[in-house]
């Protein structure tokens, strides 16, 4: 029984090991903006894949510029006008009159579902270890540090509101507590 328990205690043990996150190709990207680096990352836990692009050397890992992006289908891929981050599901529900953060919790989430965890592991993978980060999200400066990793400066990144942005983007800095300036 003894010999069961132990072999079960092992396997778990490097099961705990394993990194959840775990790069399955690299690549060049050629774009618009120049030439990076296209790292995807398979998530073994939730199966879901992220992607990093990279662009010049990380060097030492110290300081590095970074912007941790939460994918959006319809402002990404769409380019919607609505938001700077939205979902078509929240955007048929702001069309109710529901704001973001009201489309989540009637969904049952709460306001802001982000998990940065692979998003930590992925940098660090990188060999990033304090960075400057692009954000307006107060949470996300919390959720990307861990493990290692720590953010040196917080640099803003707005997004001029347009007349179909202004309420969302309100509503982020009201709600969310996001450091908007122009709204």
């Amino acid at each position: 029984m003894m010999s069961w328990v132990r072999r079960l205690f092992t396997a778990l043990n490097a099961l705990l090991r394993l990194p959840p996150v775990r790069c399955v190709a690299s690549a060049k990207l050629s774009t618009e903006y120049g030439l990076f680096d296209i790292h995807v990352f398979k998530n073994l836990f939730s199966g879901e894949t992220h992607v990093a692009l990279v662009r010049g050397e990380i060097g030492t890992g110290e300081n590095v510029l970074t912007r941790v992006h939460s994918a959006c289908l319809t402002g990404d891929l769409f380019h919607s006008a609505r938001c700077d981050c939205g979902r078509q599901l929240h955007a048929a529900l702001q069309d109710q009159g529901v704001d973001t953060v009201e489309a989540n919790e009637r969904l049952g989430f709460p306001a802001d579902v982000r998990d940065y965890r692979a998003g930590i592991q992925i940098l660090r993978r990188l060999g990033v270890k304090t960075m400057r980060l692009l954000s307006n999200n107060p949470r996300k400066l919390a959720g990307v540090t861990g493990e290692g990793l720590s953010v040196s400066e917080r640099l803003p990144i707005e997004i001029p509101p347009t007349a179909s942005s202004e309420r969302y983007l309100k509503t982020k800095k009201e709600k969310l507590g996001h450091l908007l300036s122009s709204v």
